[in-house]
């Protein structure tokens, strides 16, 4: 990087918010997705839009590539500066702007951590409701950017749902506002486009909430199975049922034993399978759905159920569910996993297929996963110092991608596709449909600068690019449009 252009953001930022010695750079070489890892030029870390703006400008002026990035919990390398460049970390734009509860939103700067927002609106009685499993770390211009679900998803939506209008700086360094402050806004919803684009079109930098009343009664389920089958069709039969669960989760064997293990929860080790299912609303209501959720599990053989009534019990459930990942850490230091949503009725055959995926190479799977939505989180562990267990983990992670694109799943239900996921795109999509997408790329940013090198697969060779896992995860280098 030019010392003039280094000292140029210096006299706008100050020195200390700009980064240019290796071992400050180390620290962004990847997000939680491990298998890539990618060092920026520069890091550069604004306080306004205005600064975040001018960061565009001068990297426009030198054809620079940049990548914004919030906490680095991403799993699909999303905020990786593949071609190096300028990394722009968004954590000093950590403010809550304003909060309304008259017209329930919520204004905030996007380096506001998920949970820190929860926690600011306890006293309205009001909460957002997204929250990811990283949710204690992640900010919300990440899960803007991936689109990010959580528990609740399945009755209250993911992050495109709760997002009212957008701040963006766009690729040629304007700041413009997006969207609307109300549910009902006229043309093109350009919010729900930035939403989910993974900093490919712009730059978002503020975002107007939508913000939603604590139910009256919340009542969490633990339900313990002796076989996978038996949680599965439970699974279908509450859907089935036309009840909505505010959040129906679950947790195979190996993990329920992980997380006993690390954090002594009392989860029952002797079960196969065990579903979390949360019930909110009115009190009549959740008396209602209980009656129905009891019949249906005794239908389905449970052999355990714990309910969760007071807030700490719930609390208690709930970060025992959204630590799994910490407690995988117990047996091996790393994992790799895909976020395919596949339809319900395909759980079962899908999680047995894993299994026989695990035997045939000799990985360790654990399964936890927003089961109300298909949308399966098949952890697969490994030694990122073991290079053949390195192999078999992304050959048979490509392989559960496959069974699960085969029964009409998606590729991402809301890690986002990244790096990581970009080569299997022409699984999913026509050529046609690929081409379109770039187009739209290619209308916000012309010069390709904004995040390059994500979402869409090289184009050279695309018919087998997703024939071997990404190149980019064996071999470490950068992948290129």
């Amino acid at each position: 990087m030019l010392p003039a252009i280094i000292q140029k953001l210096r006299n706008k930022l100050g020195p200390r918010y700009v980064l240019d010695k290796p071992e400050e750079l180390a620290v962004y070489e990847c997000d939680a997705c491990t298998l890539i890892k990618k060092s920026p030029e520069l890091v550069v870390l604004p306080c306004t839009a205005e600064e975040a703006a001018f960061v565009v400008q001068v990297c426009n002026e030198h054809q620079l590539p940049y990548t914004a990035r919030g906490s680095g919990t991403g799993l699909s390398g999303g905020a990786l500066p593949m071609r190096g460049g300028v990394l722009i970390s968004m954590n000093r734009m950590d403010r809550i702007l304003a909060i309304d509860p008259r017209n329930r939103t919520a204004t905030v700067e996007v380096g506001v951590v998920n949970a820190w927002l929860n926690e600011a609106l306890k006293p309205y009685g009001l909460f957002y409701a997204p929250d990811p499993s990283s949710q204690a770390a992640c900010t919300l211009g990440g899960n803007i950017a991936e689109n990010a679900g959580g528990i609740h998803c399945i009755k209250y939506g993911v992050t495109t749902d709760h997002i009212l209008s957008l701040q963006v700086v766009l690729p040629d360094g304007e700041i413009t506002w997006i969207g609307g402050n109300t549910r009902r806004s006229h043309g093109p919803s350009l919010a729900g486009l930035m939403v989910g684009s993974e900093g490919t079109l712009g730059i978002v930098t503020q975002a107007v909430v939508r913000l939603t009343p604590k139910p009256e009664k919340i009542r969490v389920y633990l339900a313990a199975f002796d076989t996978i089958a038996e949680a599965g069709g439970a699974v279908s039969a509450i859907i089935k049922s036309g009840m909505m669960p505010s959040a129906l989760e679950f947790m195979d064997a190996f993990t329920v034993r992980a997380v006993n293990q690390a954090f002594h929860v009392g989860f029952p080790e002797q079960a196969e399978a065990v579903l979390l299912i949360e019930l909110d609303g009115s009190s009549s209501q959740v008396a209602h759905d209980e009656l129905k959720l009891k019949e249906i599990l005794n239908d389905h053989q449970v052999s355990q159920i714990r309910i969760g009534e007071t807030e700490a019990e719930r609390a208690a459930l709930w970060k025992s569910r959204k630590a799994t990942v910490a407690a995988y850490g117990r047996y091996l230091p790393a994992f790799y996993l895909h976020d395919c949503v596949i339809p319900r009725s395909q759980l079962v055959p899908i999680l047995e297929k894993i299994d026989s995926v695990a035997k045939r190479y000799n990985i360790t799977i654990g399964n936890v996963f927003h089961a109300g939505d298909g949308n399966l989180h098949p952890n697969i562990l490994f030694d990122p110092d073991d290079s053949e267990m390195v192999r078999n983990a992304l050959e048979g992670g490509e392989e559960i991608l496959h069974a699960c694109l085969a029964v009409g799943g998606t590729l991402s239900g809301e890690h986002g596709i990244g790096i990581e996921k970009a080569e299997y795109m022409p699984l999913q999509f026509s050529a046609e449909s690929l081409e379109k997408m770039r187009l739209v790329k290619q209308v916000f940013d012309p010069a390709g600068l904004s995040n390059p090198d994500k979402i869409f697969p090289m184009r050279s060779g695309c018919g087998e690019t997703h024939k071997a896992a990404n190149p980019a995860m064996l071999t470490g280098e950068g992948l290129w449009i």
